[in-house]
């Protein structure tokens, strides 16, 4: 063998060694990302998950609003990723407690009993009002002393939260996608596909409920949605109860 051959012959080796190395480098940070973003949701390889859908507030029969049915893509889609599945029930046949399963619950309390019975037990510092009166108050989110009112398609609010029962990698998370609008509902969803990895960064494997604002969805639609704040003490932390009023009596 001459010294070209030779050459040859150890150029065609380095560069099948590199482009084996470059393979073995990308498929574990690939693996290393997903193993992250399946510990993120609670999706590890071939798992359950449950994803309880709302009903359509606006219609007399039990319709889904073509909103909420979106965002129901948009979490089949995150799910299908981490390599698990989806059991799609409606919010009226949810009948099980949490933490077993990965839940994803779309909808307000007012159109998703299992929504309202979440907020009931995790989130008690959370009020929303469900008057079905016109009025500036209608639909408002209450979370500690602050209120959020909203204004139909200008600006509209959504929590979006990711609770856990117990100690934190024990149990199953449940997200919540509570929306004053079916199209916020849609906006929450789209906003965690797209912000999950810094989510994770931030908090982990702990709870958060974090309160988004959708602006201008009359023209941008689910798009532009925008991180009011972090509530989760807020939203945790029970509401003081009124004072029961107290009778006067005058003497005689």
């Amino acid at each position: 063998m001459n010294d070209d051959v030779r050459n040859i012959v150890l150029g065609v080796l380095a560069a099948g060694i590199s482009a084996a190395l470059g393979w073995l480098a990308r498929t574990y940070l690939w693996k290393r990302k997903l193993r992250r973003k399946q510990a993120f949701f609670g999706l590890p390889d071939n798992s359950e998950s449950l994803l309880v859908v709302n009903r359509d507030a606006a219609s007399p029969d039990l319709a889904v609003h073509r909103y909420d049915v979106f965002a129901l893509l948009e979490l089949s889609a995150l799910i299908k990723d981490c390599g698990a599945h989806a059991d799609v029930i409606t919010q009226d046949a949810a009948r099980q407690g949490f933490g077993e399963r990965t839940e994803f619950c779309v909808g307000g309390p007012g159109s998703n009993r299992r929504m309202a019975a979440h907020m009931h037990a995790m989130l008690p510092g959370v009020r929303v009002n469900l008057d079905p009166e016109p009025g500036p108050d209608r639909l408002a989110f209450q979370i500690g002393s602050e209120r959020y009112r909203m204004e139909k398609g200008q600006s509209e609010h959504v929590l979006l939260a990711r609770l856990t029962a117990g100690q934190p990698g024990q149990s199953r998370p449940v997200f919540l996608f509570c929306g004053q609008t079916a199209i916020t509902n849609q906006a929450a969803t789209r906003y965690l596909a797209r912000n999950h990895e810094r989510l994770a960064r931030k908090h982990g494997n702990n709870s958060f409920v974090l309160l988004l604002k959708v602006v201008n969805s009359q023209a941008y639609g689910p798009d532009v949605a925008e991180l009011v704040a972090d509530v989760t003490r807020a939203a945790q932390t029970p509401l003081p109860t009124p004072a029961a009023p107290r009778n006067s009596h005058r003497a005689s």
